[in-house]
């Protein structure tokens, strides 16, 4: 089975999140992939923070999942499937944040199952298999 991760996945991951850490550990982490948006959003999120241990720890974490686990690439197929993905929301009254509708595009391309905890905004994705491996059920 191949991952998505979402943004509050990674972030979670870097926070060293217990049941996050143990659902990396159990996939295979050939099958664990972070988009670039979500790449996009941690860089902003780590340069907002004002130069501290906090921020070196953090990027020190980051640095270290993106050696360890491969990208989902933003591809043609993936801005394609974004606006097929936006237009469907908005037609239906249901937007999301247009990072949240490229990460869900980059695990429909990828035929991933999405890592999120944003549950409730992903859910409105067609097509969209999510899991929250924070979640005790998952």
């Amino acid at each position: 089975m191949t991952y998505v991760l979402d943004t509050n996945a990674v972030s979670a991951l870097m926070k060293a999140e217990s049941r996050l850490v143990e659902k990396l550990r159990a996939a295979n982490r050939g099958d664990v992939l972070i988009p670039q948006p979500v790449i996009a959003e941690i860089a902003y999120g780590i340069e907002r923070l004002p130069h501290s241990k906090r921020r070196k720890r953090l990027q020190d974490r980051f640095d270290l999942l993106c050696m360890e686990l491969a990208r989902a690439v933003w591809t043609d197929a993936v801005s394609e499937r974004f606006g097929v993905v936006k237009a469907a929301l908005e037609r239906n009254g249901r937007r999301i944040e247009d990072f949240d509708a490229a990460i869900a595009a980059h695990a429909l391309v990828e035929d991933a199952t999405l890592v999120t905890a944003n549950v409730a905004d992903m859910t409105r994705v067609p097509g969209l298999t999510i899991v929250d491996w924070a979640s005790p059920q998952s």
